[in-house]
């Protein structure tokens, strides 16, 4: 018996495919084309579809035996769809601008004390409720004609069995959904404008929507009776995979963006979670989650390697091996280097799109070894400002579990250890999202027990960074001048 993992993100999906003992056995991966152009940043879901379907049926033909998928998704962008759920209208990513104004009329009416105490997220553009708004005001015939407004994950479970419906984590991406009561906000909605019926049932992370449709086993070779289950958003899905199911763990998803998730056992202050600007996600066991991320992560060692390291690439060539492991050679400690890893704006704690990337120390004698290794510096010393915020809150995380390809970084985990005064278990995957659906839906199909059974199938340690007193307090000594980059640079950018 076979379960997968399927990971819908941005620009590409992916179907991972394991054993009953939670062993890899291989994955399909499709991309599909984003439009950023005249201010709007939008995909096409049907493009989404296709490629879905490609991934599965690549994977059926390999495993036929698919007993369960698990669907999970990036977050906020939405499509509206007819009765049969075909899109009619492009699904606005996060990052499009429209939906400002009606953001800020939202707010008015409601306040955003209230808007907050109700979500768990602070008023802002990039959630779906401003763009659904947007679209009503500014495309009513599409608007009159909508039957569903799906975020990704509803959208291609629907399209897969039939059933509308979203887990609470992702519904939660909406800043439309009461994460106390884990329901739809009729206050919200209202205020809104926006019909209660378009939106899809909430439901736990990991519940089933049922089995695949006769037409859907048709195209893809799957078996009539695999089963479908709604698993969340993808953050939450990365969370699962990496075993981190309680308070004394949090993940370090060390992705192209970087983000910090830590546990919470009960909903916890809002108001100082909103000083952070930190989301409260629903997640499992009646938990919750929140993130800390910077949007550059590993995508700033990717741009400080393509713009900075070409003489480097070709001599990591000769040896044969990765630019990244030939940068990485020699480093002793702190650079000294003040980076501000702002390249494509701020995220937590400052949720300031217009903010800039800075190197600050430069002077003749700094290599292109030594600029890499403050790239990896600054990225962590964000993450330390962001821990700063959430230590306002109940935070009791003793241990991070770190995924994504910088987990294989022995001197970056080393040096986050150090930094954050924490140790770090590197896991073996660089793909948690997909384990973590897979493991909610071995548990669907009776292969595991429970998040514990299939964490011990499935999550796979390496090694444990234990933190260096003598280095964390070098490092802190080059944070409290890094405490002072933002505002100091954000007022001439």
């Amino acid at each position: 018996m076979k379960t997968a993992g399927l990971d819908i993100g941005t620009t590409g999906c992916k179907l991972t495919v394991f054993d009953e003992n939670g062993t890899y056995l291989g994955k399909a991966y499709r991309d599909y084309p984003v439009r950023r152009d005249r201010g709007e940043h939008e995909v096409d879901a049907q493009a989404i579809l296709d490629m879905v379907w490609q991934v599965i049926k690549e994977m059926a033909q390999v495993c036929p035996d698919i007993a369960g998928i698990g669907v999970t998704s990036f977050g906020e962008t939405f499509v509206a769809t007819d009765g049969a759920g075909c899109a009619l209208y492009p699904a606005m990513l996060y990052t499009d601008p429209r939906g400002r104004k009606e953001r800020e009329l939202l707010t008015e009416k409601l306040g955003r004390e209230r808007i907050l105490h109700i979500t768990g997220v602070d008023p802002h553009e990039m959630y779906s409720i401003s763009k659904m708004m947007w679209l009503k005001e500014n495309e009513p015939a599409v608007y009159a004609e909508a039957k569903h407004f799906f975020l990704i994950e509803d959208y291609v479970v629907f399209h897969l069995t039939g059933q509308a419906q979203i887990d609470y984590s992702l519904a939660a991406r909406t800043q439309a959904f009461d994460i106390t009561k884990l329901d739809w906000s009729d206050e919200i909605l209202q205020q809104a404008g926006i019909g209660k019926t378009l939106m899809s049932r909430p439901v736990p992370i990991g519940t089933p929507a049922g089995k695949i449709l006769p037409e859907v086993s048709e195209k893809t070779g799957l078996s009539p009776d695999t089963l479908v289950v709604s698993i969340g958003h993808d953050q939450v899905a990365a969370a699962i995979g990496a075993g981190v199911f309680t308070s004394d763990k949090a993940v370090d998803g060390a992705g192209t963006v970087q983000c910090m998730t830590p546990v919470y056992d009960a909903l916890p202050d809002l108001d100082a979670m909103s000083r952070g600007k930190f989301a409260v996600v629903p997640y499992v066991m009646g938990k919750y989650v929140c993130y800390a991320f910077s949007h550059t992560g590993g995508a700033l060692m990717q741009w400080c390697t393509d713009t900075l390291a070409k003489k480097e690439k070709e001599l990591a060539a000769q040896e044969g091996i990765s630019v990244y492991d030939y940068l990485e050679r020699g480093y002793q400690g702190p650079t000294g280097l003040l980076v501000l890893p702002h390249f494509a704006g701020a995220a937590t704690p400052y949720m300031d799109s217009g903010s800039k990337g800075a190197i600050l120390g430069l002077d003749m004698s700094v290599t292109t070894k030594q600029l890499y290794h403050a790239c990896m510096e600054g990225v962590v010393y964000e993450m330390l400002t962001n821990l700063e915020y959430l230590r306002q809150s109940d935070l009791s995380f003793t241990m991070l579990h770190a995924t994504g390809g910088g987990a294989r970084s022995e001197i970056w985990m080393q040096m986050k250890a150090d930094m954050l005064h924490v140790p770090i278990t590197a896991l073996a995957t660089s793909d948690a999202g997909t384990v973590g659906s897979a493991m909610l839906t071995g548990i669907a199909v009776g292969i595991f027990r429970d998040l514990e059974d299939a964490a011990a199938h499935m999550v796979e340690k390496t090694k444990v960074y234990e933190p260096r007193t003598e280095m964390y307090e070098k490092y802190q000594r080059i944070y409290e001048r890094y405490r002072k980059v933002y505002e100091s640079v954000r007022e001439l950018v």
